[in-house]
């Protein structure tokens, strides 16, 4: 092996330290040019680095080398709580609005599953009822599945469209018309979210119907065939509607009075008597509040349900502005006037949505102001079947306004459930003003199998409209009322102070000095109104 001279090793050796020194000259050189953001051995990408002085919509933000001042930590701070607050308000409005009915069913004195309000006389202007119609004749209860365990519904032949909802107005099954049972009527056993027996849930569809899924199960001492489904909360309301015949509510009336029955399955042998209270005339309030009492009513909900009910996303919500299972909810002075704030915007931002929305997929009429409580014909408000997530903006529209949700409100199975259109606005897109004379007219030939009312509410309330001293039934029905008709066939109806002459009968009064709001609701829709080829006018001012 040949080996080099001690000379030129010790050449070699200081040439390889001039490079260095060299090199590390080149490098410092270029840390000190422009190219190398200052305290940094290199170029860091602006986008991920914080000014120390940053101007937002919630004021000035000031940080020292990124770390917030402790005069920016109290506004983030206080802005992300408030965030929180209006999110909350938005994303639970389903659940304190099921709240809202179960107390105002309570003050009634309809507390226990056997205890059921019925509207006899059909209900009027006199409670506060999101959207209620004056046009069926309603019969609700609230089960509660915590004390009652697994329950029975028997619903009696030839009911309309009936639904029972969980606490954070989820479909849970639809019964009468649109149900399983087809109006033929038959025996509904409900079980709890925790239930952990043999019985199981039954395909209760739509899709389903024309087919006898029913299971055999035994009912106190007699085997029953039975639809079985499954809540996921303890809390759930029965809401059921009678069809009136001849224009009168007696037959729905007695049909509920004396084919309804509801019991715990274990007190089957000996259920409670059945009681019926008539709500009809009766001043109550099943409103959720818009105000901090609002997060006080959600905590109630969440005390009562099971942690399963919610997601740990909604759960992390309320959680977030204090609102726990097994927790007082208790905010300091800071937090409560947070709320306070929070709640208020969230009730203006849920006012903006519900009654002049924003999405293009809310109108159902090209040019029109008519517009649809399920924006997507999803009763889950998914969007693109799901690959889109949840439109939260649809679900606080509808569930603002609405109460019962099913899927008999949303698909479109010709003469088959309901379908709903509201406006707030006329022609021109401006409020409906109760002091007012306005008309719409309705083209012949309604694609209703059963029947289409037009029911006009408070804006307020979201209730039916109240005019002191008028009538209480602030609606139009093709099957209740003598309406006058046009020569073609298609009816105008007219809203306002003043009454048409000659057209009384089509007429339907408003408050001035108060807004209102429309609703046009067609039971057994027809085709013609899924495809659009019939469509009613916009209201015009009657000059």
């Amino acid at each position: 092996m040949n080996k080099k001279p001690k000379k030129f090793i010790k050449y070699a050796l200081l040439s390889s330290c001039i490079v260095s020194i060299l090199t590390g000259t080149v490098f410092a050189e270029t840390t000190q040019s422009g190219d190398v953001t200052p305290g940094f051995n290199h170029k860091v990408p602006e986008e991920i680095m914080t000014p120390n002085k940053v101007e937002t919509r919630i004021g000035e933000l000031n940080f020292y080398d990124g770390i917030p001042t402790q005069a920016t930590l109290d506004k983030v701070y206080d802005n992300l709580d408030f965030i929180r607050g209006v999110d909350v308000f938005l994303n639970f409005i389903p659940a304190t609005s099921i709240e809202g009915i179960r107390l105002g069913f309570k003050s009634l004195g309809a507390d226990d599953s056997n205890e059921v309000l019925v509207f006899d006389d059909l209900m009027d202007s006199n409670p506060l009822f999101l959207t209620g119609n004056t046009d069926t004749v309603y019969a609700g209860a609230m089960l509660d599945l915590e004390k009652d365990g697994v329950t029975v519904v028997e619903i009696p032949p030839g009911a309309g469209p009936g639904t029972l909802n969980d606490a954070f107005f989820r479909f849970v099954v639809d019964m009468g018309a649109p149900g399983p049972d087809e109006k033929k009527g038959g025996t509904y056993v409900i079980l709890p979210p925790d239930y952990k027996g043999e019985l199981k849930s039954t395909l209760n569809g739509m899709q389903d119907r024309g087919k006898d899924n029913r299971v055999n199960i035994m009912i106190g001492d007699t085997q029953q065939k039975v639809w079985i489904a499954q809540s996921t909360s303890y809390n759930n309301w029965l809401i059921l509607r009678g069809f009136l015949k001849d224009g009168k509510p007696d037959h729905a009336s007695k049909m509920w009075r004396t084919g309804l029955k509801i019991y715990p399955l274990a007190d089957a042998k000996n259920p409670k008597e059945m009681k019926f209270i008539n709500g009809s005339g009766q001043y109550f309030n099943t409103v959720h509040a818009n105000d901090y009492k609002f997060y006080q009513e959600l905590w109630h909900v969440i005390q009562k349900e099971p942690v399963s009910f919610i997601d740990p996303e909604l759960r992390g919500q309320a959680a977030a502005i204090g609102i726990e299972k097994g927790k007082p909810f208790e905010p300091d002075a800071r937090m409560k006037a947070i709320l306070k704030d929070a709640v208020a915007v969230g009730n203006a931002t849920a006012r903006g949505i519900a009654f002049k929305s924003r999405d293009k997929n809310a109108y159902l009429f090209e040019g029109k102001q008519w517009f649809t409580g399920f924006i997507g014909r999803d009763y889950r408000w998914l969007k693109d079947g799901g690959n889109g997530g949840r439109n939260m903006d649809a679900r606080t529209l509808f569930f603002y306004i609405a109460t019962v949700n099913t899927p008999a409100m949303a698909l479109q199975i010709p003469g088959v459930g309901s379908n709903y259109a509201m406006t707030t606005g006329d022609n021109n897109g401006d409020i409906l003003y109760g002091e007012k004379n306005y008309k719409v007219t309705l083209p012949a030939d309604a694609p209703a199998k059963d029947f289409w009312s037009m029911v006009a509410y408070d804006p307020q309330t979201r209730s039916e409209l109240q005019v002191p001293g008028g009538s209480l039934y602030p609606s139009k029905n093709n099957k209740r009322d003598q309406l006058i008709y046009n020569k073609d066939g298609s009816v105008t109806l007219y809203f306002g102070p003043d009454t048409p002459k000659g057209l009384e009968a089509n007429w339907t009064e408003t408050t001035p000095n108060k807004a209102w709001f429309a609703m046009l609701r067609l039971y057994g829709p027809l085709q013609p109104w899924f495809d659009k080829t019939w469509q009613p006018s916009d209201f015009e001012l009657v000059k």
